[in-house]
């Protein structure tokens, strides 16, 4: 059994890289989703420790429905190192625990933990016998970021800013480092947008001679001068 880390700022297409090692076999734990079960079993003591805080900030942290609003949270913590550490106080005990739950139960398999700040949980981070840090042109990232996430501009920044010294927090940890630039992704679906203009292009030119020559008689043109154009 292996225990690996997949790692790298936001938007930098780390679950396209677990998505590969999946096909291969290997177990993904997704820290967004562990942290979601983490917050809400945290919600009622997150709403209590921040609810001067977000009344100040004049921030709501509760959806309709009563449960929190994570995107609120967000705003209020992340550009405050002080409120963070406050929250992952609160929240990493059991971010630890469910995950460590989840190893145990897959005995024998490959797992990845794919995480942004797994450094910031040593006990975790220790199981891991290497690092694949993934990143990305910062263009690229934003794009994705804004695609993806709909945030405003503002908080990409605050998010992207918060994590400018990320690869060397893991260089310290000790543990082998492999950086990933993942832009392949990136140049398919550019390639595949360009293939789908072309295609959009020669069908409008042939309807434009079926229009003026008649079925057979466009088609016939269209033909024809593909055959005189040079390859």
């Amino acid at each position: 059994m292996s225990i690996i880390c997949i790692t790298g700022p936001m938007a930098a297409g780390k679950n396209y890289i677990c998505s590969q090692y999946e096909k291969q076999g290997w177990l993904s734990i997704d820290a967004d989703k562990t942290v979601h079960k983490a917050i809400e079993i945290a919600t009622p003591a997150i709403k209590k420790a921040f609810s001067e805080d977000a009344k100040k900030a004049n921030l709501e942290l509760s959806n309709k429905d009563g449960s929190l609003n994570r995107r609120n949270l967000g705003a209020l913590i992340f550009p405050n190192p002080e409120l963070l550490a406050k929250q992952e106080s609160i929240v990493y005990p059991i971010i630890i625990e469910e995950t460590k739950k989840i190893i145990s139960q897959n005995r024998g398999k490959n797992i990845i933990l794919n995480a942004t700040v797994l450094y910031k949980t040593p006990e975790l981070l220790n199981l891991c016998e290497k690092i694949i840090f993934v990143t990305a042109p910062l263009a690229v990232r934003f794009i994705r970021a804004r695609k993806r996430d709909k945030m405003p501009f503002h908080q990409i920044i605050q998010r992207f800013k918060s994590q400018k010294n990320l690869l060397k927090k893991y260089q310290e940890t000790g543990i082998p480092v492999e950086i990933l630039i993942n832009i392949k992704k990136q140049k398919k679906i550019a390639e595949l947008e360009t293939k789908i203009e072309n295609v959009k292009n020669e069908a409008g030119k042939l309807f434009g001679y079926m229009e003026h020559e008649g079925l057979i008689g466009g088609i016939k043109k269209y033909i024809s001068e593909k055959e005189t154009v040079p390859h």
